[in-house]
C-alpha cells in the first residue's frame, strides 16, 4: 500500500476514533446534566415511562400513565421499609454497588450463558429506570454503572430512594408510590399499611404479572419482608 494512502486511512480512523468519543463524551454530560437537574426537581417523564406509554399506545392511542409524585415525607415509612428490606438490604451503606450482590449474579449468568441476574441495588435500578431500557446486556449494565456512579456523588440516599418510590412501576401504566397506592389499596402512599407495603415491595420485580394477583411464592416472600421492615435501615 503506498504510504500516502497508508497515512490516509491511519488519519481517517484517528478522526473517526476522536469523534465517537466526543459523541460519548457529549451523551454523558447531557445524562449528568439531568441527574443534576433531578437532584432538585421532580421527573416528568423517566425513559422506562416513554417506552410503557409506546407500548401501550400500539392498543390504544389516547392511553395515559398514572403517575404522580410525592415528597419523601409523604411516603409511608413501612413502604421505604419493605423496598429496602425487599431490594437492597445494604442500601445507606454501599456506594451504589453491592458487590457480593454483583459476585453472585455473574456466577448465575456464567452458568446459565447469558444475562439473567443482576444484582442491582436500589440505585442501579434507578439509574435505569431513568435513562436506559429493560433489554439485558454487559454493554447496557456498564453504562447503568456510570450513571449509578454519578447519582451516588450527586445525591444524598434521602433523594435516590424518594425518586425511587416515585418512578418505579408498579402495574400496567402505574408509575410511583402515589399512583400505586390509589390503584391497588385506594389509598394515599402516606398511609400504606405494613401488609399494603410488603405486598407492593415484592410486585417490583414483575410490575405488570403481580399486579392482578400475587402468585403464592410472592405472597411467602411479602410474608418474609414485612418481618425484615422492623431492622430495614432508611434515610
Amino acid at each position: 500500500m503506498p504510504r500516502s494512502i497508508s497515512s490516509n486511512a491511519g488519519s481517517l480512523a484517528k478522526r473517526t476514533i476522536l469523534g465517537v468519543f466526543l459523541l460519548l463524551f457529549l451523551y454523558e454530560s447531557w445524562i449528568f446534566s439531568q441527574v443534576l437537574w433531578w437532584k432538585w426537581n421532580a421527573p416528568k417523564s423517566t425513559s422506562f415511562m416513554s417506552i410503557r406509554l409506546e407500548e401501550m399506545r400500539r392498543y390504544n392511542p389516547a392511553a395515559k400513565l398514572r403517575y404522580e409524585w410525592v415528597d419523601y415525607e409523604n411516603i409511608s415509612s413501612h413502604l421505604k421499609r419493605a423496598v429496602v428490606a425487599a431490594e437492597d438490604g445494604k442500601f445507606v451503606d454501599h456506594n451504589g454497588f453491592d458487590w457480593d450482590a454483583i459476585k453472585n449474579a455473574l456466577q448465575k449468568n456464567l452458568q446459565r450463558g447469558k444475562v439473567a441476574a443482576g444484582g442491582s441495588t436500589i440505585s442501579q435500578q434507578l439509574a435505569k429506570n431513568l435513562f436506559l431500557s429493560p433489554s439485558k446486556s454487559y454493554l447496557r449494565k456498564i453504562q447503568e454503572a456510570v450513571i449509578t456512579g454519578m447519582i451516588e456523588i450527586t445525591w444524598d440516599k434521602r433523594r435516590i430512594l424518594e425518586v425511587y418510590l416515585n418512578v418505579a412501576e408498579w402495574g400496567d401504566g402505574v408509575f410511583g408510590a402515589q399512583a400505586a397506592a390509589r390503584a391497588h389499596y385506594g389509598t394515599s402512599a402516606a398511609y400504606l399499611s405494613a401488609y399494603q407495603s410488603a405486598r407492593m415491595a415484592v410486585m417490583l420485580p414483575n410490575p405488570r404479572v403481580f399486579e392482578d394477583r400475587l402468585p403464592s411464592y410472592a405472597i411467602r416472600y411479602s410474608q418474609t419482608v414485612q418481618r425484615r421492615m422492623s431492622s430495614a435501615r432508611i434515610p
